[in-house]
């Protein structure tokens, strides 16, 4: 199939001896290259330019906080109430997300995690409590159920 029968911002195969199974993007003007590819499945994928996931930071200042994939998976929290209690996304076997909990400027910020992250032992890490020191833990979900939670590293300056 010709690459210039492309419909824009639509996917299109591309058959050519240097590029079976490949795919193209065609934009809005016309112009071949780069896209977002959303709600689709891409199996035996190669990224030749590195893999980044998205990221994002927030300051909560609540009592509760739901975290929120579409945020991006690497996310930064600054804690700045009291105690707040968390709510995960859908456990999805094979999801996984980095969570960086920051102490405001007060610290002493405790949290509570859902019941259906389990950790290492049944035992649920303490977080640092010293003024703008960090914590990051790794959540991966492997049976479609609960979180297993990491701890990745403590007392952190970020």
């Amino acid at each position: 199939m010709p690459i210039t029968k492309a419909t824009p911002n639509v996917l299109s195969p591309i058959s050519t001896s240097n590029t079976p199974n490949s795919i193209v993007l065609r934009d809005s003007s016309g112009g071949f290259g780069a896209g977002t590819i959303t709600g689709s499945t891409i199996e035996n994928g190669i990224f030749t330019n590195g893999y980044t996931e998205e990221a994002s930071s927030s300051t909560i200042s609540t009592t509760t906080y739901t975290i929120d994939l579409a945020n991006g998976t690497v996310q930064l929290l600054t804690l700045s109430n009291a105690s707040i209690t968390f709510t995960f996304p859908t456990s999805t076997a094979g999801r996984s997300f980095f969570l960086t909990l920051k102490q405001d400027a007060t610290g002493g910020r405790v949290v509570t995690w859902p019941a259906s992250v389990k950790w290492a032992g049944g035992t649920t890490p303490t977080i640092t409590a010293t003024a703008s020191k960090s914590d990051v833990f790794s959540f991966v979900c492997v049976d479609g159920t609960s979180w297993v939670g990491i701890v990745v590293g403590q007392n952190y300056t970020i």
